[in-house]
C-alpha cells in the first residue's frame, strides 16, 4: 500500500494528511492554539485531591487543571495477602495538596474536561521510546516476527541496562540497524537530560518539555516503510524536516520533496473535499448502503443501513454484503475523523453466527492498520458491536466546528407547527388571565416570530388562529423577524395611553 504524507503550511494554519492508495486516512490541523499538548511534560502542582474518584487535579499552566488518576501514578502496586489481586493505594497515600511532581499529558483537554495526565514519563523518537523512570524493555505488538523480536531484545536489553532506563522498540524499529537504535537511544537520553536541567530551581506550574512541532512530529510518527513520498509546500519547513531526517531517519531524506505546484497541495489531491465530507454524519458506501455516524460526549454511535442497496434476492446475503463493506469502511472513518473512546456499531441484523464472525473478522483486520490502540468486543445480545479506540486529542469536528447556536448542539429544533401550538397556548393563557394592564383602553398584542411560523399561522392554522384571537379584547398584530428561529416567538401587549 503506497502512502504519501502531504504537509500544507500557511501563515495561519498547518495541515498534514496521510494518503494511502489515493484515500485520505488521517488529517491533522494546527492553528494559533497549537496542535496538541499530548506528550508535553510539566512540573505540576496538586491543587485538589478527590478520594472518592481516586484522582487529583494538577495545575500545569493550561486553561484547566489536568486530571491524574491514582492508576496513572508511578508507584509499585500493593499485593493483597489473601487473593493475590493487585490494588492501587489510596490517592491520599500517594499525593498531598500542594505537592509538585512531573506529569506528562496523555490526552488533550476535550470539551469541559482537562488534560489526562500520567507520571509514567516517556520520550519518543523514530525507533524508540525512552522510559526514564523504569528499566523495562518492550516491543511494539505490531512486530510479529519471532526472530526479529529476539534480535531487538538482544540489542535493546544491554542499552537499557547500560543507562538504567527503560526502552520500547516502536514499530519502525523492525529491521533497524544496531547503530541506528543506539543513536536513537543517545538522542533520547540527551532530551531527558534537558528535562532534568529545566527542573533545576523551577517552580510549578512549568512546561519542561515540549513535543515536536506538528510537521516534524507527524513525519516521525506516520512515515513508514510504505511511505513513497513526503511533500511539503513551505521552504522553511522543508529545511527543518530535512535537518530532522538527516539525524533521525536518513533513509527518508530522499522521499522528502518541496512542492511548488501552481495548484494548492490539498486541493490538487482532493483533500479539501475529504475534510468537508468528514463533517457529514452520513457516509455512502460503494454498494449504495450508508453509515450514520453520531458523536456525543459519552460515545460514538454508528448505524449501518442498506439504504439504496437492493442486493441479492436473499436478504441474509444482502445484509452480509453491506455489513462487510461497512466493517471495511468504519476504521478509515474513525481515523479520518479522529474519533475515540467507546464506539457502538449497529450492523444490519444477522441471525447466522458465521456471518457475524465474518463481519467481526473484517472489522478486526481493517482496524489492525490503525496506529491507535483499539479493542473489539463481539456481538452483544442486542446485536451491537462495541469497540474502544484510544483518544489523545480532539476529533476533527471538535477542532473545526462549534455547537449550532440555533439548536445548542442538539441537532434539532422545533417545527413551525409545534411553535404555532405554543403560541395558541400563550393566547389562551392571555385570554384566561386578562394579562394586559387594567384600565388600558387602547393597545394591541404584538406577536413576533419567524417567517416560517407566521406563514403557517396564516395558512394551515388560519382558522384556529382566528378563533383564538377573537377571544382577546385587543387585536393581534403579526410581525416577522428574520433573526427568530422556527422555535422562537414573543407575544407582548403594547399599551397606548391617551
Amino acid at each position: 500500500m503506497a502512502e504519501e504524507l502531504l504537509i500544507d503550511v500557511s501563515d495561519f494554519e498547518s495541515r498534514v494528511a496521510l494518503v494511502q492508495d489515493g484515500a485520505v486516512q488521517e488529517v491533522h490541523l494546527a492553528r494559533s492554539a497549537g496542535y496538541s499538548a499530548t506528550g508535553n511534560i510539566y512540573l505540576g502542582k496538586v491543587v485538589r485531591i478527590m478520594p472518592g474518584m481516586q484522582a487529583a487535579f494538577v495545575e500545569i499552566g493550561l486553561e484547566r487543571p489536568g486530571y491524574l488518576h491514582a492508576g496513572d501514578i508511578e508507584q509499585p502496586l500493593v499485593i493483597t495477602g489473601n487473593s493475590g489481586a493487585e490494588t492501587t493505594p489510596a490517592i491520599r497515600d500517594l499525593l498531598h495538596d500542594g505537592q509538585e511532581l512531573l506529569v506528562q499529558v496523555e490526552r488533550d483537554p476535550i470539551g469541559t474536561k482537562g488534560a489526562r495526565l500520567s507520571t509514567h514519563l516517556a520520550l519518543a523518537s523514530k525507533f524508540l521510546v525512552l522510559l526514564p523512570k523504569t528499566e523495562q524493555v518492550r516491543l511494539s505488538q505490531r512486530i510479529s516476527d519471532a526472530a526479529e523480536r529476539e534480535r531487538l531484545f538482544k540489542i535493546l536489553g544491554p542499552l537499557a541496562d547500560q543507562h538504567a532506563v527503560g526502552l520500547i522498540g516502536r514499530t519502525m524499529s523492525e529491521g533497524a540497524e544496531r547503530s541506528d537504535l543506539a543513536a536513537d537511544c543517545e538522542h533520547l537520553l540527551q532530551l531527558w537530560q534537558r528535562v532534568e536541567r529545566a527542573m533545576t530551581g523551577a517552580k510549578a506550574p512549568l512546561q519542561v518539555f515540549q513535543e515536536l512541532p506538528i510537521q516534524t512530529r507527524l513525519v516521525r510518527d506516520l512515515a513508514g516503510a510504505q511511505t513513497a513520498g513526503i511533500l511539503v509546500n513551505d521552504p522553511d519547513i522543508y529545511q527543518r524536516l530535512r535537518a530532522y531526517l538527516d539525524v533521525s531517519a536518513p533513509n527518508y531524506v530522499g522521499k522528502l520533496r518541496l512542492d511548488n505546484g501552481a495548484k494548492a497541495l490539498f486541493e490538487r489531491h482532493n483533500i479539501e473535499q475529504e475534510i468537508l465530507s468528514a463533517m457529514d454524519p452520513h457516509v455512502r458506501l460503494r454498494s449504495g448502503g450508508t453509515l450514520v455516524i453520531e458523536q456525543t460526549e459519552a460515545m460514538i454511535s454508528i448505524d449501518v443501513n442498506t439504504a439504496g442497496f437492493l442486493g441479492s434476492k436473499n436478504p441474509a446475503e444482502t445484509a452480509l454484503q453491506t455489513n462487510l463493506e461497512a466493517a471495511a469502511a468504519i476504521p478509515r472513518q474513525l481515523r479520518l475523523r479522529n474519533l475515540g473512546g467507546i464506539i457502538v456499531i449497529d450492523f444490519i441484523d444477522m441471525t447466522d453466527s458465521a456471518h457475524q464472525q465474518a463481519v467481526l473478522a473484517k472489522l478486526t483486520e481493517t482496524l489492525s492498520n490503525d496506529p491507535a490502540k483499539t479493542r473489539v468486543e463481539g456481538f452483544s445480545f442486542l446485536g451491537l458491536v462495541q469497540l474502544s479506540r484510544k483518544r489523545t486529542r480532539q476529533s476533527l469536528a471538535q477542532m473545526m466546528c462549534v455547537p449550532c447556536e440555533h439548536c445548542n448542539g442538539a441537532g434539532i429544533v422545533k417545527t413551525a407547527e409545534s411553535t404555532c401550538m405554543e403560541i395558541f397556548r400563550a393566547i389562551s393563557a392571555e385570554t384566561a388571565a386578562a394579562a394586559h394592564p387594567q384600565g388600558v383602553a387602547r393597545g394591541y398584542y404584538a406577536l413576533t416570530a419567524s417567517a416560517e411560523v407566521v406563514d403557517r399561522m396564516l395558512d394551515e392554522e388560519a382558522r384556529l388562529y382566528q378563533t383564538l384571537t377573537s377571544t382577546l379584547s385587543h387585536e393581534v398584530r403579526l410581525q416577522v423577524d428574520t433573526a427568530y428561529r422556527s422555535d422562537q416567538f414573543d407575544l407582548a401587549f403594547v399599551a397606548r395611553r391617551s
